[in-house]
């Protein structure tokens, strides 16, 4: 059975502070306390119901959130690997069709602008996936080459569907051809008369896939994941940008603009940071051609590492939230809790913070100072932090291939 085409094109409204994406009709069904949020101009879930559920469809069952609103660049032309081995740190002259990578890329100081994960959709057409907007930047970058740089965040609707059972709704729902996509894999098929793009690609650390398809046919795509909710035969949920704040925190991955400031927002020159202050030295290949950076990368990688952004651990169940850290009870202070979350899977409070190093290595000890409350008063407390040089969530899962059925 094909389906139709529906036009969703937002029109403009000057009433409408913010800007529906193509799943909103169907979101708004799934959000009964309307807790939204803006996240690049789009409107979306906070909360979609109870947070606590929606972190348990992640890791139990299978979870569905709207990803539309994350920027996308489609990059084109002659030029365009030279471009992109230029924009970013790492080697991609070596990423063939049908795969996907994480990048960042940096200032002529080496400071981090953004990261993102780059898409090679066939030869010589690229997507760059951001969390901010970029169009700038990529347009400074391109002066002097052969390349087409296009804004495609509103002509593209996509979905992450992550969790152990999202394999067996997504093949159950009629995309087909999934048993053999490996991680940062690309597949295209076709569901009721309509292409989708398939990416095992996600933000939890766990199995998943993201799902790209023409808003047009976005409430369709839609309709055919949630008929199996309805059916009875999978536990799908709707989740919101709390809930992905908690695994990837589990799963160790950055956020800019939570973990560090990004360099282009950055007022003060010392608040801004590196790959290597972010622990993403792994990202910069000095082996290739010129990239924006390099020089700058290359001097700080010849002195000590003064400070960096860590997986740290806290002991205890007091919320870590924005907590000094200190190299001691009562000592020197040398550093801050970023972003943190209750692991209700480890249950253990889990933290990614900015701490400073000596003579290039951590401190010997970490101690966290943290205020709550408690009816009504303010409580001051200390609480020993280790240092994880692993993210604290991994399960086989994430790269099992064929994934586990149900």
């Amino acid at each position: 059975m094909s389906v139709e085409p529906m036009d969703l094109t937002p029109k403009p409204d000057f009433r409408q502070v913010l800007q529906p994406t193509p799943f909103h009709q169907r979101m708004v069904e799934h959000c009964p306390i309307q807790n939204w949020m803006s996240w690049n101009g789009y409107q979306t879930p906070r909360v979609c119901d109870q947070l606590a559920s929606e972190y348990f469809a992640i890791r139990s069952t299978c979870s569905v959130m709207d990803l539309t609103p994350m920027e996308k660049y489609r990059i084109s032309g002659p030029d365009a690997v030279k471009f992109l081995n230029r924009l970013v740190t790492r080697d991609i002259s070596s990423l063939k069709p049908g795969r996907v990578t994480y990048v960042i890329w940096c200032n002529d100081e080496g400071k981090v602008l953004d990261d993102g994960t780059l898409f090679h959709l066939r030869q010589g057409e690229y997507r760059l996936c951001a969390q901010h907007h970029q169009l700038d930047w990529l347009l400074l970058s391109s002066l002097g080459m052969d390349v087409h740089i296009e804004e495609e965040t509103h002509q593209v609707a996509a979905l992450s569907v992550q969790g152990p059972t999202s394999y067996s709704v997504l093949s159950a729902a009629g995309l087909t051809g999934l048993e053999q996509l490996k991680p940062f894999g690309i597949h295209q098929c076709s569901l009721n008369g309509f292409e989708v793009m398939i990416s095992r690609t996600g933000f939890t650390g766990d199995l998943g896939y993201e799902l790209w398809v023409d808003p047009a046919y976005g409430l369709a795509l839609w309709d055919a994941i949630f008929a199996l909710k309805n059916n009875g035969l999978f536990d799908i949920r709707t989740i919101g940008l709390s809930a992905l704040e908690m695994v990837r925190i589990e799963a160790g991955f950055i956020m800019p603009g939570d973990d560090f400031n990004t360099a282009e927002s950055t007022i003060r020159a010392d608040h801004d940071r590196s790959p290597y202050e972010l622990g993403l030295g792994w990202l910069v290949d000095f082996n290739k051609p010129y990239f924006t950076g390099k020089r700058a990368l290359a001097y700080e990688l010849s002195q000590p590492l003064k400070r960096s952004l860590v997986k740290l651990q806290v002991e205890g169940n007091k919320p870590p939230a924005d907590s000094f850290l200190y190299d001691a009870k009562n000592g020197k202070r040398i550093g801050t809790i970023k972003s943190h979350s209750w692991s209700p899977i480890l249950k253990t409070n889990v933290c990614m913070a900015d701490i400073e190093y000596r003579n290039g290595l951590p401190p010997g000890q970490i101690w966290a100072e943290i205020y709550y409350q408690k009816e009504l008063e303010w409580r001051a407390t200390w609480a020993q932090c280790s240092v994880s040089e692993q993210p604290f969530w991994v399960h086989p899962r994430r790269v099992a291939t064929p994934p586990q059925a149900f």
